[in-house]
């Protein structure tokens, strides 16, 4: 597997394992070159004035597939929300994903990543067919982001 995420479950416990795709910067050439037209997680960061990475989006598409998503979320000529925007037009733009065509597995793993990123509310819910979630990540990027 090069990137994408794997699934086990023992009794009524999910256990994902998640290989990102090496962070990448975003610009329309390098994610139509690169990125698959399949199904995955993402996250997209922006680099802020100290070189730090904040995170602006974590989330998973089904339709059109990551490249469609990742090109429509990183381009601020195709921003809709004006905050949003400004981000994009002002800072360099990372992104990295894992793919994976199984809309359960993306539930799942995408709530719990914004369960542990957002705890207070993580905004989407998981498939609901497990009672247990666990997940490990394997990056090719040690990646340390801020707030």
């Amino acid at each position: 597997m090069e990137y994408g995420i794997t699934a086990r479950e023992r009794g009524r416990r999910a256990y994902y394992f998640v290989k990102w795709s090496p962070l990448t910067r975003a610009d329309r050439w390098t994610i139509n070159a690169t990125v698959p037209s399949v199904g995955g997680v993402y996250e997209i960061y922006w680099m802020d004035g100290h070189k730090h990475l904040r995170m602006l989006s974590v989330g998973d598409t089904h339709y059109g597939g990551l490249r469609t998503e990742l090109r429509r979320l990183t381009d601020p000529e195709l921003s809709l929300e004006q905050r949003v925007r400004r981000i994009l037009e002002d800072n360099e733009i990372w992104f990295r994903y894992a793919p994976t065509d199984s809309p359960g597995i993306m539930s799942d793993v995408v709530w719990f990543f914004r369960k542990t990123y957002f705890p207070e509310d993580p905004g989407v819910s998981h498939s609901g067919r497990y009672e247990k979630i666990f997940l490990q990540e394997s990056e090719p990027d040690k990646l340390i982001w801020v707030n």
